[in-house]
């Protein structure tokens, strides 16, 4: 004995049903367009999202090179004092 399945039922009264009245070609072209649309999205926030990261490797390995750099010794700098 077969378990009662609601959703398999319905598709099969999907599929015995007569021809409906609405386009399959248009609703197809909707579902593809909003798929496309989707994908597309998240391409996008894909691409920002590996733009910020290398922007942020870059200030991160560039940051060392931004600091002043003094070249003084503490012991020269010590004997420019005055007494």
């Amino acid at each position: 004995m077969r378990m009662h399945d609601p959703f398999e039922e319905s598709l099969r009264d999907l599929l015995k049903a007569a021809p409906s009245s609405h386009d399959d070609d248009a609703c197809l072209h909707r579902v593809l367009k909003t798929a496309n649309r989707q994908v597309g999205a998240g391409d996008l926030f894909s691409l920002v999202g590996h733009w910020a990261q290398a922007l942020m490797i870059a200030l991160n390995n560039g940051s060392a090179h931004v600091a002043p750099v003094s070249r003084r010794t503490q012991s020269s700098a010590s004997a420019d004092k005055a007494d």
